[in-house]
């Protein structure tokens, strides 16, 4: 039988596979923490919103997740992600390592690993091919994105 909180990262990952961030969202703890390559440090109401952000956004979104395995406190995921970046039009094949702390049944700490050069260069091309390693690229993708939470979450 799995465990509980194996249970909750498939419904977790089948919800964002249905672009159901809403369903995502519930699976956190009011206080989570939350951080990407991209998304640095969410927490809280932040990361609900963030996954709502995405899955409102996507229009071509395909999401596989394998690998899943949690206990009392600590889990893990490995997932896929492809859709087309809405700022440049490019075709994106995400590869993502998570890992997870659960508190009373659901989701405190999350942190998503990927390469985020290697996303760059799919997301924005040449300049991410050339330069995605770059502190400059990596700090204006992390403000775009940051601003277009803030913006999303004013409504």
């Amino acid at each position: 039988m799995e465990h509980p909180n194996a249970v909750l990262l498939t419904g977790f990952y089948n919800a964002f596979a249905a672009r159901d961030g809403e369903a995502m969202a519930t699976a956190y703890t009011p206080d989570a923490e939350f951080s990407d390559p991209v998304f640095t440090d969410l927490q809280g109401d932040e990361i609900g919103a963030m996954w709502k952000m995405l899955c409102s956004r996507a229009t071509d979104l395909r999401v596989e997740a394998s690998g899943i395995s949690a206990d009392d406190g600590d889990g893990k995921a490995h997932w896929e992600a492809w859709y087309t970046f809405t700022k440049t039009g490019r075709p994106v094949h995400n590869v993502i390592d998570a890992t997870f702390v659960f508190r009373n049944g659901r989701i405190a700490v999350h942190h998503d690993r990927f390469d985020l050069w290697k996303w760059a260069g799919q997301a924005l091309g040449t300049p991410g091919k050339l330069l995605g390693w770059s502190p400059i690229i990596r700090g204006a993708v992390r403000k775009q994105a940051r601003d277009g939470l803030a913006k999303y979450m004013r409504g």
